[in-house]
């Protein structure tokens, strides 16, 4: 799926690829044991997961009638995919603007902006000697 665009997750849908992710796969059971109080319906996340599979995030393997699933997706395409959506609509595909935000907005400390600019010093060099 890395080639094709990925959706976005809804809530409730990212809740259950985040305890997937951490789990590596499991049944309904156990995802719903996962998740915070009040804890959802056991239908409710059954309903989710099918979704999910429908949408590609997931897959299963047939225990006779359950179904232990699994990602398809990792947590790190995702996130991926969702940064440089979440940059194309909040800053207009600009990563200069979102740290130019993160640094007034967040109130970043002396020592994260250092470890910024090294980050970005290192990559300015690699992209150099390419």
């Amino acid at each position: 799926m890395s080639k094709e665009k990925i959706k976005e997750l809804t809530k409730a849908e990212e809740q259950i690829m985040q305890i997937l992710w951490q789990l590596g796969k499991g049944f309904v059971k156990e995802i719903v044991e996962k998740m915070d109080e009040p804890k959802p319906a056991y239908n409710t996340v059954s309903t989710i997961v099918r979704i999910l599979e429908t949408k590609g995030f997931i897959d299963h393997q047939a225990f006779g009638k359950t179904h232990e699933y699994f990602p398809l997706i990792s947590k790190e395409e995702y996130k991926k995919s969702f940064l440089k959506n979440f940059v194309h609509n909040y800053f207009g595909s600009s990563y200069k603007q979102l740290v130019s935000f993160f640094s007034k907005e967040e109130q970043i400390d002396l020592k994260e902006l250092e470890d910024l600019k090294s980050l970005l010093e290192e990559e300015i060099n690699k992209q150099k000697n390419a």
